[in-house]
């Protein structure tokens, strides 16, 4: 956690909530005393964006799971495009995520699919939160920074400096992604040194100072508070434990006991 960057606590619902659930969900999270250290935004279903917008506190932002690589509106069966999620009010985007970049049963999102969703939503008025990991086996074979870098080169060649101000991101290992495995504090510090090392060379030191990066791999209320210790951890996105009641315990972790 820096001292400067406020830090960024992210939910991802995935494909979750009947809308029972989620109407319990709401109520709990409008408990939660948000901490002024706590930016919160919670990715949700999109079925379940315009409740949650309508029911969330005002300290609690609601995202878009992904958002369409075409803009405006027009013949995209089944796309969401950064200019109706503006328009309905939903001003973040989670885009790249692992399980997208693997695919259901069909190809999965390029980096370059990445990139270009990316420069949609900042061209769309959003903000985005964009996701870079490696798996297991780059890993192990000490890849993994050239595999970040590989992925921020498909967003970075897309963007302007000035663009960057309203990008966030989430560094997943594939491998810590529900499996209950987690990097340790020294490890997810090392990468995202790498990472910051990266935009400082590629982007500007500018940028590298100012964009927060969040981690995200099994986090839960009981590693949380060791992981944010870290200076270059900036938050955290959260998939499994942002639907249980101890993601209050993640949102306070910013706080110092």
């Amino acid at each position: 956690m820096s001292e400067f960057r406020r830090s960024l606590i992210g939910g991802n619902w995935k494909c979750n909530g009947t809308v029972a659930e989620v109407a319990a969900m709401i109520e709990n999270l409008n408990k939660v005393d948000v901490p002024s250290t706590s930016e919160v935004v919670i990715g949700v279903p999109s079925i379940h964006l315009a409740t949650c917008k309508a029911n969330f506190k005002g300290e609690i932002a609601v995202a878009s799971e992904d958002v369409s690589v075409r803009s405006g509106f027009g013949a995209y069966t089944g796309e969401i495009t950064a200019q109706m999620l503006v328009d309905s009010g939903v001003m973040w985007a989670i885009v790249g995520h692992s399980e997208r970049r693997d695919g259901f049963n069909a190809p999965g999102e390029s980096d370059e699919l990445v990139g270009q969703k990316t420069k949609q939503a900042l061209d769309g008025g959003m903000s985005v939160i964009v996701c870079i990991g490696e798996n297991l086996s780059e890993r192990e074979s000490g890849v993994t920074n050239d595999v970040n870098g590989r992925q921020l080169s498909a967003i970075a060649s897309l963007l302007t400096e000035q663009d960057w101000a309203r990008v966030v991101i989430a560094y997943e290992p594939k491998w810590a992604i529900g499996t209950g495995k987690v990097a340790t504090p020294a490890q997810a510090e090392e990468t995202h040194v790498g990472i910051r090392e990266w935009l400082a060379q590629n982007v500007s030191p500018t940028v590298a100072a100012c964009t927060r990066i969040l981690y995200g791999g099994s986090v839960k209320a009981s590693n949380c508070r060791e992981l944010i210790a870290c200076p270059n951890i900036d938050g955290f996105l959260v998939g499994g434990a942002s639907l249980k009641p101890e993601f209050a315990d993640i949102i306070r972790c910013t706080v110092p006991e």
